[in-house]
C-alpha cells in the first residue's frame, strides 16, 4: 500500500528480523492500579493473516469493553452516504485534469484503464478520497482487503455483548481524508501510483512488522516517510488526531471497565504516538 495510506489500511518495512521472543501490537497500559489494553490494528486483512497475533485473544478475553477509532457500521448509513458525495468533489469546479500534470494525469487515466476501471467516476474526486479508493481497489483485486482488526473485534464484541465505544465519528474521518492532499494533488497522486506496483511487498513487510508489535520498524517503513513527505498531512491525520483522543483515553483508567482500546498501528508509533504520550503521563506501558 502506498506509504500515504498506511496509516488507514494497517493504513496503513523491509522485513525485520524476528525477536527471540516473539511480541506482538498490544500493550498493557497501567497506572495507580488500573489497566486497560491498546492494541495497533490494520484495517485491512487476508484471510491468510488469522489467527492474529496471540496478544489479542489475550487482552480480549479479560476486556469488558472494546473501544475503536469508529463505528464502521454508520458508513452504510445514507446519511453517510450522502456526506461522502457531498465531500468528495471540488465545490468550485475544478477537476483533476487542471489540477494534475500531464505526465500524473496520463499515468493515471493508463492504470484505470490497466485495471478496467470506469475513469468517469474517479476524475472528480480530491485527491485523498482518489488515492484511498484507489489502494483500497488495488488491495481488493490482490486479495488483501478482508475484514481487518477493527472490523473483526467489532464484530466479536457484538456477539458477545460486551460493551462497544468509539473515539471518533465517521464524519470526522471522512473530513481528514477530504482535505487530504488539497493543494498538492500532483504530489500525492504521482506518489500513489509509484507505489501501487510496490503493494503486494510493501504489505507483506508492514504486516511482518506489525504482527511483533515492532513500532520502530512501523516508524521508518511508513511514519517517517508521511512526515518528510506529507507533513500537513502527518499532522491533521496521526498527530491532531492523537492527541483529540487522550483525554478520553486516559479517562478510561479511572473506570472500573477493562477497555481494549483498538486504533492503526501507526496512531501508537513514534514521540507523538499514543503510547508515547501515555507514557509521559506516568502510565506503565509493557507489551504483551
Amino acid at each position: 500500500m502506498n506509504r500515504v495510506r498506511v496509516w488507514l489500511l494497517l493504513a496503513v518495512a523491509a522485513l525485520v528480523a524476528l525477536p527471540a521472543l516473539a511480541a506482538s501490537p498490544v500493550w498493557k497500559v497501567s497506572k495507580d492500579g488500573a489497566h486497560f489494553f491498546v492494541g495497533g490494528t490494520i484495517h485491512l486483512l487476508s484471510e491468510a493473516d488469522y489467527p492474529l497475533p496471540p496478544g489479542f485473544d489475550q487482552a480480549y478475553r479479560q476486556a469488558d469493553t472494546v473501544v475503536l477509532e469508529m463505528d464502521a457500521e454508520v458508513l452504510q448509513s445514507a446519511e453517510f452516504q450522502r456526506a461522502v458525495v457531498a465531500g468528495s468533489t471540488y465545490k468550485d469546479g475544478r477537476t483533476l485534469e487542471q489540477l494534475l500534470k500531464p505526465k500524473t494525469y496520463r499515468a493515471l487515466q493508463q492504470h484505470l484503464s490497466s485495471r478496467g476501471i470506469p475513469a468517469a467516476g474517479m476524475m472528480n474526486l480530491k485527491p485523498g478520497l482518489l488515492s484511498t479508493t484507489l489502494t483500497v481497489l488495488e488491495l481488493e483485486r490482490l486479495g488483501l482487503a478482508g475484514i481487518g482488526v477493527d472490523q473483526h473485534f467489532s464484530r466479536r464484541a457484538g456477539g458477545d455483548r460486551k460493551k462497544r465505544l468509539y473515539l471518533e465519528t465517521a464524519q470526522q474521518q471522512l473530513a481528514y481524508l477530504t482535505e487530504m492532499g488539497v493543494g498538492r494533488e500532483d504530489q500525492l497522486i504521482a506518489y500513489t501510483l509509484r507505489d501501487m506496483e510496490q503493494l503486494p511487498v510493501l504489505m507483506r513487510d508492514m504486516k511482518a512488522a506489525w504482527r511483533q508489535g515492532d513500532n520502530d520498524g512501523l516508524r521508518k517503513l511508513a511514519l517517517k516517510p508521511l512526515r518528510r513527505d506529507f507533513p500537513r498531512a502527518y499532522r491533521s491525520l496521526i498527530v491532531e488526531r492523537n492527541r483529540a483522543w487522550m483525554p478520553r483515553i486516559e479517562a478510561m483508567l479511572a473506570t472500573p471497565e477493562i477497555e481494549l482500546i483498538l486504533v492503526g498501528a501507526l496512531h501508537l508509533v513514534g514521540r507523538e504516538g499514543v503510547l508515547a504520550r501515555l507514557a509521559a503521563k506516568g502510565c506503565v506501558v509493557e507489551q504483551l
